[in-house]
């Protein structure tokens, strides 16, 4: 895991958790509030079971004989347990038909949330991401908010509600045993919680950012299996995975170890509190002090009380375990990025292509100096510019910083007059049509891919936006043409038709403002050449910025801009930078030319 990976969960409080919490549970509040209210009437009913068994009991004892005869007292309180029992039960069924809708309803809202933050987080983020360890952690995080709510929902409410009115009943009708079982269960609480936080938490935290780690080895070595292939080290990942997965079992074992003797602990001072309660209540039963009803009364409270608490003990470690492994998706949720829109941003209606910058300073976080000191550029409305330079020049970051990828750190950029701080990321993206080196395709239809940027195009506008881009007659051999799945990232296309499908969705999206990033370097040179004619079409009348690093396929763009170190220290035609005697341009053009290297 990255640095920023390992650092992010010391950020999430309790009071993120709560925060977290409570957005999702008020955006159905009245399903919240109706579970809640049917569980703690459902546990008041339930709480009454162990006095009307403690009744039954002495009506019992008290030799009186039982008729059906509505006077008849065994009768009326065998039925009274029977209603309050039915009671319970039917109240029960209501709640949990109400709370799965809450609870899935907020398990929904979380998925399509956390996917829609990450989305949008910067590139610097996702650079720093291992995107199945990314996966890995809303899933989990998903599920341990289900846990987190079952927990609260399903035990500790009912808990709480159901001591409340046991030991309130035990208080009114034996104050000793009551006092007792009340001073028993706050130890039993306390120690409880204390095992939790102290002793299971670190350890649960420690097998979460294991089971990171182990998705994120797996997405990562799964995805890159081709390179695994090439060169024969099947046996090495597996090794290296290995290695992984054992620091995963040993912190993994510990918790889970470490979680049963805390269960043990509960379980001993759980009997402590039956021989307590037990042995207090024979001894008053000895005096003459209760009846034989009480004592029953005392036993089956024992019983209900020791169930609860039982499970809120083992609760309260899955409560735990459950914030642990929500701490990833709590971040994501809490998390700001350093590039939103601003308040208030507007649309970007861009028509012109119109890119001007004006005095920008901008450095890459933890770089020493800026690349761009008071840099200013104009590049006119339908001009096709081309970038050249060596590595780290600055021309990708020019392009990334037209897309907003980055927000500068001084000046503004201009497109169409509008500073693209001030209008809406997501106008400003749907702007620009980019075809990059190596296109990424969805493991989607190809049409699908195609129509990605203008998903409501018909057939027909598909078709021949593969066409222009010559993606068509390759397409229509696939056994199942537009319809193919064309494999994770586009694995099932060669390098040149995925290019060509890239391509074919810039055509389509029919942007002001085309990002062509050494867009024909993967095509044979008949190809090139059909999609280089396609892309003359494609560039008339829309601003184009070419980042080229083969400088034969820039000789027609209406100007070229050489960049060296965040400065433009050249721009002209090819013809006349070829030309021009001791130009970076023309030493860049003769040593790709001529084959030549060194000075």
């Amino acid at each position: 895991m990255t640095q920023t990976e390992n650092q992010h969960t010391e950020t999430v409080t309790r009071k993120d958790i709560l925060a977290f919490t409570w957005y999702y549970w008020r955006q159905n509040k009245k399903l919240l509030f109706s579970s809640y209210l049917l569980i703690i009437l459902a546990v008041v009913a339930d709480s009454f079971f162990p006095i009307l068994v403690g009744n039954l009991i002495d009506s019992v004892t008290q030799e009186i004989r039982f008729t059906l005869s509505w006077n008849n007292p065994i009768l009326k309180t065998f039925l009274l347990f029977l209603v309050v029992q039915a009671t319970y039960h039917l109240l029960r069924y209501i709640t949990y038909i109400i709370w799965i809708k809450f609870n899935v309803s907020s398990l929904y809202s979380i998925l399509n949330d956390s996917l829609y933050k990450v989305q949008i987080f910067s590139t610097d983020w996702h650079a720093n991401s291992f995107a199945g360890g990314t996966v890995r952690k809303i899933t989990r995080g998903m599920w341990a908010f289900n846990a987190y709510d079952h927990v609260i929902f399903g035990y500790i409410c009912p808990t709480l509600v159901m001591l409340i009115v046991v030991i309130g009943l035990l208080l009114i009708k034996l104050p000793t045993i009551g006092l007792l079982t009340l001073a028993i269960v706050c130890i039993y609480i306390g120690i409880s919680v204390f095992l939790s936080i102290v002793i299971l938490a670190p350890r649960f935290i420690k097998s979460a950012y294991r089971d990171t780690q182990v998705g994120s080895f797996l997405a990562d070595s799964i995805t890159a299996n081709s390179t695994v292939k090439s060169f024969g080290r099947e046996q090495e990942e597996s090794h290296s995975f290995l290695g992984i997965t054992q620091k995963w079992k040993i912190e993994t074992i510990s918790a889970w170890q470490t979680n049963q003797l805390v269960d043990f602990v509960r379980r001993l001072m759980a009997w402590g509190m039956m021989g307590a309660m037990l042995f207090t209540a024979l001894c008053l039963w000895e005096k003459g002090e209760v009846s034989a009803g009480d004592v029953v009364f005392v036993i089956t409270s024992y019983l209900v009380i020791s169930a609860y608490l039982r499970n809120i003990g083992e609760q309260i470690s899955n409560l735990q375990k459950a914030i642990s492994e929500m701490e990833d998706v709590i971040y994501f949720w809490k998390r700001e990025d350093k590039v939103k829109d601003q308040k208030g941003a507007l649309p970007l209606f861009s028509t012109k292509g119109h890119i001007a910058f004006q005095q920008v300073d901008f450095s890459y976080e933890g770089q020493s100096g800026a690349l761009y000191k008071e840099f200013s550029l104009t590049i006119k409305s339908g001009e096709h510019v081309a970038l050249v330079g060596p590595s780290g020049s600055g021309k990708s970051t020019f392009v990334k910083l037209v897309q907003r990828l980055y927000d500068v750190q001084g000046g503004e950029i201009l497109i169409d007059g509008h500073n693209i701080a001030h209008v809406t990321q997501r106008s400003l993206r749907q702007t620009i049509a980019l075809v990059p080196q190596d296109p990424i395709l969805f493991h989607r239809p190809l049409a699908d891919n195609i129509a990605y940027g203008r998903p409501e195009a018909t057939q027909d506008e598909i078709m021949e936006a593969a066409k222009q881009a010559y993606a068509h007659d390759f397409i229509s051999t696939l056994p199942q043409g537009y319809d193919t799945l064309v494999g994770e990232r586009g694995v099932k296309l060669s390098g040149g038709e995925r290019q060509r499908v890239a391509i074919a969705r810039a055509i389509l999206a029919d942007s002001s403002i085309l990002i062509l990033d050494e867009a024909t370097s993967s095509l044979d040179s008949v190809s090139e050449h059909e999609v280089q004619k396609a892309l003359t079409t494609l560039t008339q009348g829309k601003t184009t910025i070419t980042i080229a690093h083969r400088l034969a396929t820039i000789k027609a763009v209406d100007r070229i801009l050489v960049f060296e170190k965040g400065r433009i220290v050249e721009q002209g035609t090819h013809d006349v930078l070829v030309v021009t005697e001791g130009s970076h341009y023309k030493r860049l053009f003769e040593m790709q030319a001529l084959d030549l290297v060194g000075e």
